[in-house]
């Protein structure tokens, strides 16, 4: 079977995002807006994966993540693989990883932390990676990133 005749259409420049637990499909492409983009955006819902069971996967014509894109999908959807596709071939594959700190991206759950209360951009320290911790700078109350609002 060549490249061009998968399942889903190859992309001959741009992100396919893998690995996404399927229930966190439609998350991440809210997440990074990409109903509002004007290129081609291919959702793949419920594939079968070797690794996680199910899987989605979102391949995202002549669009690269920025930095700040990618904490955020970090948030939804970590340990997700982004693959970055130039001439239809896989030039890189980057693990997506929660950063230690994530700025602008979450806000506080507790009613009286000064974020909530200030035009001010919350900051978090990412405490325990592997069980999802993170802790306010300003308040220093701890809370779950799978039960966090976004800003």
């Amino acid at each position: 079977m060549s490249k061009k005749e998968r399942l889903v259409a190859a992309i001959e420049n741009g992100t396919v995002i893998d690995h996404i637990p399927s229930e966190k499909t439609y998350e991440v492409a809210n997440i990074l807006g990409l109903q509002n983009l004007k290129t081609v955006v291919t959702i793949g819902y419920n594939y079968l994966s070797k690794k996680i069971g199910h899987k989605g996967i979102i391949k995202v014509e002549d669009k690269f993540f920025t930095d700040e894109e990618i904490s955020r999908l970090s948030v939804v959807a970590p340990n997700v693989v982004l693959n970055i596709i130039r001439n239809y071939e896989v030039v890189e594959k980057k693990k997506v990883v929660t950063p230690n700190e994530l700025q602008g991206i979450i806000k506080c759950n507790n009613p009286k932390c000064i974020t909530n209360n200030e035009p001010m951009k919350t900051v978090f320290h990412v405490i325990d990676k592997e069980n999802g911790i993170i802790k306010c700078h300003y308040c220093d109350k701890e809370q779950d990133i799978n039960k966090v609002k976004l800003v």
